[in-house]
Formats: C-alpha cells, sequence, structure tokens
C-alpha cells in the first residue's frame, strides 16, 4: 500500500496477472485494475479456440477476477453466460483468493457462419440469454445468484448494469483484449493474448450522493430518480470512458501509469498487487467420487475396453479409471 510518497528506485510495478486496487479519496471513487498476460495464454492455448471466442472468454475472464478479488471471504465467484448464439456458454470460476479457470462452449458451424456473414461483435455471437454472477461461499451457505439480460450489449456495459440495478453502486467497467503478433528471441513468429479491465464504483460516505438519475428504488419498483448525477461520480465515469482498449493491454503502460494518467488531477492512491493464478479445482479423486456416485448402468455406457475417461472441460486434463475403481462402492 503506497500511503506515503514513494522515494525514487522504490515504487515496483504490478506487472502481468496481477490485480491492483486503488482509491482517488478526490472523487470517492474506488476500484481495481488489472493486465492479463501469461495465464491468459495458458487458459486460451489448452483449448485452442477460434480468435473470436478467445476474445470473448479473455474479456470474461477479465470480468471475472475484478469482481472476484474483491471478496472478503473463502468460496467462489462464477460468471457464465448462457444464450442462444453461436457461443452459447462463457463459465470463468474464480476461487479465493487467487486462482481463476474458463472455458467457452460453441458450435463451429454456426460460428463460422456467422463470421462468413460479418456478424463478429460480442453481440453477435452471444445471442440472447442471461449473464449470471454466482457467489457461493460453500456447504453452510446459500449460493447467491445475480442475472440480468444478455440485450445486445457489451459485457462492460452489461455487468455496469448488474451493480447498477443490483447493488445500488455507480459503477463503470472498461474491458479490452488485444491478439498480438510478434517474435521470440530466436526471430520466430510468435502469437499471444493479452487482456485489460478496469472497475471504477462511486462510494462516498453519504449514501445519498450514490442516488443516479438511471437507478430505480429497488428490484420490482417502478419509481425513478430523478436526482442529477453526483458531480464527483460525473468526473470520475467520464475519466475512465477515455480509456483507449490498447492502453488497457499494453504492458509499456502498465496499470499504476494507466491510473496516473486517469486521476493524477485527484490523486490516486494504489494498493499491494493480488496475484491471480492459473489453477483448475479438478483432480483425480473429484472425480471418482462423481463416478461411484453413478447406476450400474451409466457406469456400462461410459466404458470403454474396460477404461471410463473423463476430461475437465476447465483444465483439459483427462483422467482414467478402470472400471473396479469406480464400481467399489456400488
Amino acid at each position: 500500500m503506497t500511503d506515503a510518497p514513494s522515494q525514487l528506485g522504490e515504487f515496483g510495478f504490478a506487472g502481468d496477472d496481477r490485480v491492483v486496487p486503488f482509491q482517488v479519496d478526490g472523487l470517492d471513487v474506488r476500484g481495481r485494475a488489472v493486465q492479463l498476460g501469461p495465464l491468459l495464454n495458458s487458459i486460451l492455448s489448452r483449448h485452442d479456440y477460434p480468435p473470436a471466442v478467445a476474445r470473448l472468454l479473455a474479456e470474461a475472464i477479465s470480468l471475472t477476477v475484478l469482481i472476484g478479488t474483491s471478496l472478503k471471504f473463502e468460496g467462489k465467484f462464477i460468471v457464465q453466460t448462457k444464450s442462444d448464439g453461436p457461443v452459447d456458454l462463457l463459465v470463468c470460476d474464480f476461487t479465493t483468493p487467487e486462482n481463476v479457470r474458463a472455458y467457452a462452449r460453441f458450435d463451429e458451424e454456426r460460428l463460422h457462419a456467422a463470421l462468413a456473414a460479418g456478424k463478429s461483435s460480442p453481440p453477435d455471437l452471444l445471442g440472447t440469454g442471461v449473464l449470471a454472477f454466482t457467489i457461493d461461499q460453500g456447504s453452510f451457505m446459500q449460493p447467491y445468484q445475480g442475472i440480468v439480460p444478455l440485450d445486445g450489449s457489451s459485457l462492460e456495459e452489461i455487468a455496469g448494469f448488474y451493480f447498477r440495478q443490483s447493488e445500488q453502486i455507480p459503477t463503470r467497467i472498461r474491458l479490452a483484449v488485444a491478439e498480438l503478433f510478434d517474435r521470440d528471441a530466436e526471430g520466430k513468429p510468435r502469437h499471444s493474448w493479452r487482456a485489460g479491465g478496469l472497475v471504477a464504483q462511486f462510494l462516498p460516505e453519504a449514501p445519498e450522493r450514490m442516488r443516479q438519475p438511471d437507478l430505480d428504488g429497488g428490484d420490482g419498483s417502478e419509481v425513478q430518480n430523478s436526482e442529477p448525477e453526483d458531480d464527483s461520480w460525473s468526473e470520475a465515469r467520464m475519466l475512465v470512458e477515455t480509456i483507449d482498449g490498447d492502453e488497457l493491454t499494453d504492458p509499456q503502460v502498465g496499470i499504476e501509469r494507466l491510473l496516473f494518467r486517469l486521476f493524477h488531477e485527484r490523486g490516486v492512491r494504489v494498493y499491494d498487487p493480488q496475484p491471480i493464478l492459473d489453477k483448475c479445482s479438478c483432480s483425480r479423486e473429484k472425480i471418482k467420487g462423481v463416478l461411484q456416485g453413478f447406476s450400474a448402468e451409466d457406469i456400462a455406457d461410459s466404458e470403454e475396453n474396460g477404461v471410463i475417461s473423463v476430461s475437465c472441460e476447465f483444465c483439459s486434463t483427462t483422467y482414467r479409471y478402470e472400471i473396479s475403481e469406480v464400481t467399489s462402492l456400488a
């Protein structure tokens, strides 16, 4: 945490795959920002998604880690889309405090047809459906799920709408993805992905200042708020909206430099970065336990040459079991 001015050479930049919390006291704004590099490449490369699908999933991963790292309990935060488009499912699963995994499901023929017709935007590929935010604090707590419609808006717009409507917190989110082509140290062609994201929220001490003209009185209420937008939030929101996608993904800019560019006139404070890890929660024992709950008929339908093979949709790891391993408790 940078409570005191750093001397020359003392300040360290977060770099890739670390979420940076920040606070702008002059605007009553708090937020988090991130640039993803190696972690993102690791997740996307194991699935070899088409570029259009990879971009969508990269945005969802950025959104997930920005929100997931703000949770103060042990548990999971899951972002999931379910829709009727060529990319009908995105799932990003964040386990506190630092592990993330993700995968996408798509129809190859429909995706090819959409791209051939020039329909490559996220709304075109996702179609209509829902975006769900799930918070799971474990077996002793009831999971909480918030759902917002996929209505043709971008993921960042839909997520911002969720916070305004469900949490009653003025929120602005920016997400960006970049596909890079360069050469490695040996001069060989190299392909990689980068993503970046920032979430800013208006959290003044006086709750009444958070009232915004586009907020209703709560779920199911038709009462509209006619209060003008708070000047501090209006300024912060407009500053965030000036962010260019290249700034969010450029490793030469860095999150700290970007935050300084945005808020230096108001004074921005950054806190210790939180690392994010590409780590799946699957294991041989967990999947074995699931298989042991199958009926004898299901086991027989799943086996091939006396072996059952199960691949994790998130990390693509394949586990193989002898029939005797999964029928011992049946």
